[in-house]
């Protein structure tokens, strides 16, 4: 099997679009062999920890009336019956149906390090990492990000990663469709897998590499 693949230097740019440096990345977080395995377990536990479990039916002891027998229980001619709240009545309680339930696991942490590292290095083999030197936002506004992003001709889903909060930058891209900001350290693989394009700052880098290393 192949070891780690050695990556090279990728160019830096501006919100202008034009290259002002680049940047070498760190093997150990941008540079692995994607462990699909590994990604595939860490977003089916994801998903089941977003699940709310609060799906309810009410069972024949919770729902309203059908404290007295219908009818005798002998020379009726019709079946016995002890409810009209059984379940084969109308409006009756429900059998055997879902209840309020908790579907959260957990998964080891060096598993959801090595899934977000597959991820962060599949972005790189794909040509979908897009490295910027900062995101100098003086002001919330939307046609601000829109050209930032048209400038590094930067389409369809996008996610931008930032060092720590910004509400210039993430207000200014939040009415934008297929747009979203994360932090560092609140990116989980579903947003990196939802999303074609990732755009990072280069202190959002720095800052993968001390968390990820």
């Amino acid at each position: 099997m192949r070891g780690d693949i050695k990556m090279p230097k990728i160019d830096v740019y501006n919100v202008e679009g034009k290259k002002v440096s680049d940047i070498e990345l760190a093997d150990s977080v941008f540079g692995i062999k994607p462990n699909e395995k590994i990604v595939h377990s860490v977003l089916v536990n994801y998903l089941a920890n977003q699940r709310q479990g609060t799906a309810n039916t009410k069972t024949r002891a919770e729902v309203s009336g059908g404290g007295r027998k219908p009818w005798r229980q002998k020379g009726t001619g019709r079946a016995r019956q002890g409810s009209i709240r059984a379940p084969q009545w109308f409006k009756g309680g429900i059998a055997l149906g879902p209840k309020p339930r908790d579907y959260s696991y957990t998964l080891n942490k060096k598993e959801k390090r090595l899934a977000i590292r597959s991820v962060l290095s599949s972005k790189v083999l794909e040509n979908n990492l897009i490295v910027v030197d900062s995101l100098p936002f003086k002001e919330i506004k939307t046609k601000n990000m829109v050209s930032a992003l048209s400038n590094l001709k930067v389409e369809g889903k996008t996610l931008i990663v930032l060092p720590e909060k910004n509400e210039n930058v993430q207000k200014s891209a939040r009415n934008i469709e297929g747009v979203k900001t994360s932090l560092v350290n609140t990116i989980n693989v579903y947003d990196l897998l939802k999303y074609n394009k990732l755009v990072l700052t280069v202190d959002a880098v720095k800052s993968l590499e001390e968390v990820y290393a």
